[in-house]
């Protein structure tokens, strides 16, 4: 969009200089400054109706094969990124709160609001964040009372699910 202004203010440009030399070529009447400035806006006003023409004219077919290219294809809802849903939650006025919901909340909102059925969204691991670091509490607060009781074999296995816990939590994020 923005090349073809360019591209039409290029147009308009050359067609002004055009305009101007064809202007300063023809010879001088002595008639006066009044009809040297008839002339003047005659020549404009024709410029500027063919302008107004072209602008009016269906754009060529390779413009229209690029804007189709440009023209994002809509992708299923699962493959989406959590950016474009929320673009798509925001232009649906039901939804509130798009912006504190997480891709599952607003898979399940899209979908209702579009009266199609609500299918749960795979999972990239086993549990969800929340739902590890909840186990990581628990976990340290188990290990806190291990290590109080001096039950240093079983802080030491803590610490380990603890480990792994965190390592299965950078992978679901």
């Amino acid at each position: 969009m923005a090349e073809e202004k360019k591209q039409e203010k290029k147009k308009v440009d050359k067609e002004e200089k055009k305009a101007k030399e064809k202007s300063e070529k023809k010879p001088e009447k002595k008639a006066g400054k009044k009809t040297e400035e008839k002339a003047e806006q005659k020549e404009d006003k024709k410029s500027k109706v063919k302008t107004e023409q072209k602008a009016e004219q269906k754009p060529d077919k390779k413009t229209e094969q690029k804007e189709k290219k440009k023209a994002p294809l809509e992708k299923p809802l699962e493959k989406m990124t959590i950016k474009e849903l929320r673009e798509i939650a925001k232009k649906i006025p039901d939804i509130i709160g798009v912006h504190g919901m997480n891709k599952p909340e607003l898979y399940s909102a899209i979908l209702k609001a579009r009266g199609l059925d609500d299918k749960p969204l795979k999972k990239k691991a086993d549990d969800s964040v929340r739902g590890i670091k909840k186990k990581i509490r628990a976990f340290k607060a188990e290990r806190k009372t291990a290590l109080e009781a001096k039950g240093k074999k079983m802080a030491k296995i803590y610490k380990r699910r603890i480990s792994r816990l965190k390592g299965k939590l950078r992978r679901a994020a």
